[in-house]
């Protein structure tokens, strides 16, 4: 996959685990940012969510969506797999 993905995130996070287990397994490549320990990270989640600290929230080249609660069928259709 050519494009950027961030997983914005928390560490206690059932859904975001499961996001990220999806991800390696699939061996994609990604950057995480928790919302817990950076409060710009909160702060675009919470843009993007219409005030909610909806995770994981994901930025694709510039494309943001949630998968919450996260769904592996809409994450492989928003990544193109």
């Amino acid at each position: 996959m050519s494009q950027r993905i961030r997983v914005y995130a928390t560490k206690w996070c059932g859904d975001c685990r499961r996001a990220r287990l999806f991800l390696k397994k699939k061996q994609i490549a990604y950057e995480e940012l928790d919302i817990n320990a950076d409060p710009e990270a909160a702060k675009f989640v919470m843009k993007a969510n219409a005030g909610k600290r909806k995770v994981p929230t994901f930025d694709v080249g510039g494309r943001v969506f949630s998968s919450s609660p996260f769904d592996p069928n809409q994450l492989s259709d928003e990544l193109g797999l």
